[in-house]
């Protein structure tokens, strides 16, 4: 059995960023179990038509503001390329099923009717939770393809938050997609190297164990034990579980004895977004590429069915790269089938909007985060109207147990800045916790002795009392 001060399960931005500011403030015996074989979590690249692509956490969302976001910190002294992204101009790019571009008035009083909309219904919802009745659809819904289009813009492509949006209002509207041969994982490698040993690149720390895939955490008054799936067996004095929401959700891991109630059914409140970037590989461009072109909709009678587009030549000129943005239960019907039955459906789309002489793509990637049992799903989505006691219930300690993962960011849920800073803040309150305990074990120590003491009048102190006295 190995023994640890602290064990990280997850080896995400959260747990790296935990470890980083453990191993700083001298608990040098942490060690990080990853149940896969890298770190990065839900930042992820892989190569796809010779570009490096992010198959999920792919932008920097909020620079430009009076507060530096952490994360473009980072970016910015690791020297991490990005490209300014802006997707606004999207909504003047909506293409019908014939292929033809919606008037720009049209499309702006479509946005602008949609954002209004969205308003009134969170204010009716917030009265009608206020006044403790229950929240009813009130306002019509969207209903032709122009309008499903743009709701699903506003609500699950740019996230829908209650305004004002801390990301933004903290750290600034602008958003900048990674665009780098290392990755957008690279910056957690580079944070790794500043506590873990490195050779090349590589971590061979053996703090930070890979596949090691934990499926019981059992805490006790004196320590916690983590059983693995391949039969390893850990011990720790605390752990920090910075698994996914989506994961918690799950039966993947189980804890003995069992979490309380108010504490699962946080868990199970919170809601999981599934985010599934789709790319296209083609041998020539022929969609539109100059200024304000980035970004390309696409309206249908069906919500989301392929609907938001992204060219990839500002990132990587010459890639001949489109990628497709799905969400939720269309990311799930899609993981369900064949890759070449997604690209067939993509192929039509793309022949509506630019005609059918276009060329057939030479490859496709679709990656599954909703299937995937080391995350299942992309990032979380508290309910629009939720209490914040739900989020305490959800970040809140079980004895020896921490919880950390962007889903415990107070303001920023959902975002890889979250992500970082919950990591740290964890990390904080267990440092917290341990300096309290080292504090109160003398105190204890001579509690308990007093307490054996106490326990024994008829054995150990009546027999000398007898002794003493000669009766014995």
């Amino acid at each position: 059995m190995s023994t640890s001060s602290i064990i990280i399960i997850g080896a995400g931005i959260s747990g790296i960023s935990a470890a980083k500011v453990l191993v700083e403030n001298g608990v040098e015996d942490v060690l990080i179990l990853e149940a896969t074989d890298r770190i990065g979590g839900r930042i992820q690249k892989q190569s796809f038509g010779d570009v490096p692509v992010e198959l999920g956490a792919g932008w920097i969302a909020g620079v430009g503001g009076k507060e530096s976001n952490p994360v473009w910190e980072l970016a910015s002294r690791f020297n991490l390329r990005t490209c300014f992204s802006d997707y606004t101009n999207a909504r003047f790019n909506i293409y019908d099923r014939s292929g033809k571009i919606f008037p720009t008035g049209i499309a702006a009083d479509s946005y602008k009717k949609a954002v209004d909309s969205a308003i009134l219904k969170l204010k009716s919802l917030e009265a009608q939770c206020s006044s403790g009745q229950v929240a009813e659809e009130t306002l019509s819904s969207p209903k032709t393809p122009i309008e499903l289009a743009i709701d699903f813009i506003l609500h699950d492509f740019e996230m829908a938050e209650v305004e004002p949006i801390s990301t933004y209002v903290d750290f600034g509207e602008r958003e900048f997609l990674v665009a780098d041969e290392r990755g957008y994982e690279c910056l957690l490698y580079k944070m790794a190297e500043e506590f873990l040993f490195t050779s090349h690149g590589n971590i061979l720390d053996n703090r930070l164990k890979l596949n090691q895939v934990v499926r019981e955490v059992q805490q006790s008054r004196n320590g916690v034990v983590v059983k693995t799936e391949d039969g390893s067996v850990y011990e720790a004095n605390y752990v920090i579980v910075s698994a996914s929401i989506g994961v918690l959700q799950s039966d993947l891991l189980s804890f003995q004895p069992p979490l309380p109630r108010w504490k699962t059914e946080a868990i199970q409140k919170c809601d999981v977004m599934v985010y599934t970037k789709i790319f296209l590989k083609f041998p020539q461009c022929f969609w539109p590429c100059g200024p304000g072109q980035e970004f390309f909709i696409y309206a249908h009678e069906q919500r989301g069915y392929f609907t938001f587009w992204q060219h990839m030549e500002n990132a990587y000129p010459g890639s001949n790269i489109l990628v497709v943005t799905l969400t939720n239960e269309q990311s799930k019907r899609v993981e369900a089938q064949s890759d070449q039955e997604t690209m067939k459906e993509a192929m039509s789309v793309l022949r509506d909007m630019f005609g059918s002489t276009i060329p057939y793509a030479t490859d496709i990637l679709v990656p599954r985060w909703w299937n995937n049992r080391f995350q299942r799903g992309s990032y979380s989505n508290y309910p629009m109207i939720s209490d914040n006691q739900l989020l305490q219930n959800i970040k809140a300690p079980v004895g020896r147990v921490f919880f950390t993962g962007e889903h415990t960011s107070e303001k920023f849920s959902g975002y890889v800045h979250g992500g970082y800073l919950a990591g740290i803040d964890t990390s904080k309150s267990l440092l917290e916790e341990m300096k309290q305990s080292l504090l109160l074990q003398p105190l204890l120590n001579f509690t308990e002795s007093l307490t054996l003491t106490h326990q024994k009048p008829n054995s150990q102190i009546y027999t000398n009392v007898n002794f003493i006295s000669g009766t014995s």
